[in-house]
């Protein structure tokens, strides 16, 4: 039995739709000022309707211990000890930074994706409200004409 035997060549559905090409109106706005904190400076704006984070970056993260402090006794200070610690400093604020540009960028995502939650949420209300009109519709034509 092929496919044009059960359905007619004609019938009427629509095309299968991709799901991530669904745009959902969603009314948000981010505060540019929190956008501009959760985009690296001198590329694209960071997009929370594109950017999708994997089950990797959004695990949490343990806490570790951090070492305990040694004393370098002032003698010892030597220009390689400065220009270790120099390096560290500044390999310290890189690391801060790109964590809180990640914290700022999920942080903002989330906004976006409680706001599409929320409007995903109505449109499936106001569609079982059709749906049950439509039930109504058919089930007085059944009634009063037989079943299609």
């Amino acid at each position: 039995v092929s496919a044009g035997q059960i359905l007619p060549a004609n019938r009427n559905t629509p095309s299968p739709i991709d799901p991530e090409t669904i745009q959902v109106p969603v009314g948000y706005e981010p505060d540019p000022a929190d956008l501009a904190l959760s985009s690296i400076p001198g590329q694209e704006m960071f997009d929370p309707r594109k950017r999708k984070f994997s089950e990797e970056e959004l695990k949490p993260q343990p806490m570790i211990k951090k070492a305990r402090k040694v004393f370098i006794p002032d003698d010892l200070k030597d220009d390689k000890y400065w220009a270790r610690r120099r390096k560290n400093n500044m390999a310290a604020k890189r690391s801060r930074d790109a964590r809180r540009l990640k914290e700022n960028q999920i942080a903002i995502r989330a906004s976006f994706l409680e706001k599409e939650n929320s409007a995903l949420r109505q449109e499936v209300a106001d569609l079982r409200k059709e749906l049950g009109k439509c039930k109504n519709v058919l089930a007085k034509y059944e009634a009063r004409h037989g079943p299609l």
